[in-house]
């Protein structure tokens, strides 16, 4: 495959999760679910106030880079700062830079290899159009930046461990390691990956600058991450805040619950997946079947293929003919991201299985996809008629984008479950209070239970972003532009002849 078609290929695959990311962003999700309303009033905050923090502590604590993100696009007016779509295109951003990521990450690893190109399309062709990605890519949660950003530093880590020029090399490590520390800034599950990084000792160690350039990675790791460091070090509590909430440990019976969720995990692939609308078409798979398939056939043929050893006269060939000749280091890097990817999952004890969790595990799901629908499209392309088995590519191709587009534009968008689980009713309050005169009182009594933030549920967030009514003080943001937030016990607040529709109810 030429560097050119390589070339056209990957900026069709780009525009493709373009599309899947971006159309009707601003009304698909429906609503403004209250994790997503915080980020952006947050945002909102620090856009006025130009205090930006590296740990915000509400809504059970959240790292900071994407309110942060969301505060910029606001300060400057890149985004109106009371739509719900606005908290929702970094994601999106984010997804296709994943995908490009995913690209560059299997081209640099298996570039060696004849089938390398064509597993590294194929891999962000099936992320580009993936429910599970593209979902999270139009949701206003700092998940979708983990990936990214993972993805991205293994690139470049790798680039900086294969680069011959000292120089160079160096700069790739400096930039790895930024990129892998923001990682840190963006979700929980991250914290896991500080194991992924090991497996670059055992194959890479013999390279002449190895710990040269390990070390100016680590100090780049270092740099970037320090400002959360030294938060936590200062706050442990936010630290091990939400861990300790979810974790495992809490239940009953620890270890059958461990096995449970091992078991639930697994099958939520192919059989059972995420029961929550808001990530999932409730109980659906988290992969279409044939990419299912797929994936499995992947797994296994990646154990095959790292427990087999070639004859003695082909010493120089990692694999017979037909197979994806792959490097182990791939072939480890990526179940070790798959399993690591999981083990948040698994480790917790609420919901699974759980599809923004185990978010982490995404991109390996996908690679062993690819590498098995590449080794397939060989094995076939060599034993029938070339044009047939093509013909049958691109059908499949085809299939897989259509499906793609309706499993999430139709059968989970329209779907009624939808507008509940992202508060639908709740941005249509905000709306009606923004309908309403400026000097008009207006007031929110708020029903919904729910963690409290500055004396306030959280469910009420949602009409705080959409109403730009949120103060971070306990005393003043009850009574904020003539819009007061009324627990039910304070409902005797409201003065007598209040009109009722300037009376509002959050459920």
């Amino acid at each position: 495959m030429s560097k050119r078609t390589r070339i056209w290929l990957l900026a069709g695959i780009l525009l493709l999760a373009t599309f899947f990311r971006f159309y009707h962003l601003t009304t698909t999700p429906p609503g403004l679910y209250p994790d997503e309303a915080m980020d952006g009033v947050n945002a909102q905050n620090v856009a006025q106030t130009g205090q930006f923090k590296v740990y915000y502590p509400e809504d059970n604590g959240r790292e900071g880079l994407y309110v942060n993100i969301l505060a910029v696009a606001f300060k400057f007016h890149l985004l109106p700062e009371t739509a719900p779509w606005s908290v929702r295109f970094p994601a999106a951003v984010a997804g296709v830079l994943t995908v490009w990521g995913v690209y560059l990450l299997l081209a640099e690893l298996f570039k060696e290899r004849d089938e390398g190109y064509a597993i590294a399309l194929f891999a962000s062709f099936l992320l580009a159009v993936s429910f599970w990605h593209v979902n999270f890519s139009r949701i206003g949660f700092r998940a979708i930046l983990a990936p990214l950003f993972l993805a991205w530093a293994l690139y470049f880590l790798i680039k900086a461990f294969r680069e011959r020029h000292d120089v160079y090399g160096w700069l790739y490590a400096a930039l790895a390691g930024a990129v892998y520390s923001l990682g840190f800034y963006t979700y929980i599950a991250y914290r896991i990956t500080p194991l992924l990084l090991l497996l670059f000792i055992p194959f890479f160690r013999k390279h002449p600058d190895f710990w040269r350039r390990a070390l100016v990675f680590l100090v780049a790791v270092i740099i970037v991450g320090a400002p959360i460091g030294l938060y936590y070090a200062q706050h442990p509590a936010d630290f091990f805040g939400r861990t300790s909430q979810i974790s495992i440990s809490n239940a009953a019976s620890p270890i059958h619950d461990l096995l449970v969720n091992v078991g639930e995990t697994a099958l939520m692939f192919n059989f059972h997946g995420d029961n929550n609308w808001r990530q999932n078409v409730s109980g659906a798979p988290q992969l279409w079947w044939p990419v299912g398939i797929l994936f499995l056939i992947g797994i296994v043929l990646g154990i095959i293929w790292l427990t087999r050893k070639p004859k003695e006269e082909n010493q120089r060939e990692i694999l017979k003919k037909h197979e994806i000749r792959l490097a182990k280091f791939g072939l480890w890097l990526i179940f070790s991201w798959f399993i690591l990817g999981l083990l948040p999952e698994m480790l917790s004890d609420e919901g699974i299985p759980h599809a923004l969790r185990s978010l982490l595990a995404v991109v390996p799901t996908i690679i062993f996809a690819a590498i098995a629908g590449v080794w397939l499209y060989q094995i076939l392309r060599d034993r029938w008629n070339k044009k047939l088995v093509n013909a049958v590519a691109i059908i499949f191709l085809v299939s897989v984008t259509v499906y793609g587009y309706y499993d999430y534009f139709v059968m989970w968008a329209q779907n009624p479950n939808v507008q509940g689980a992202f508060s639908a009713n709740y941005v249509a309050i905000g709306d009606e209070i923004n309908a309403l005169p400026a000097a008009t009182q207006k007031y929110i009594v708020v029903n919904a239970g729910g963690v409290i933030d500055y004396g306030i549920p959280v469910p009420a967030t949602t009409v705080m972003y959409i109403t730009n009514s949120f103060i971070p003080n306990a005393v003043t943001q009850k009574d904020v532009n003539n819009i007061h937030y009324l627990l039910p016990d304070e409902i005797n607040q409201i003065p007598i002849g209040t009109p009722s529709d300037t009376i509002f109810y959050v459920n």
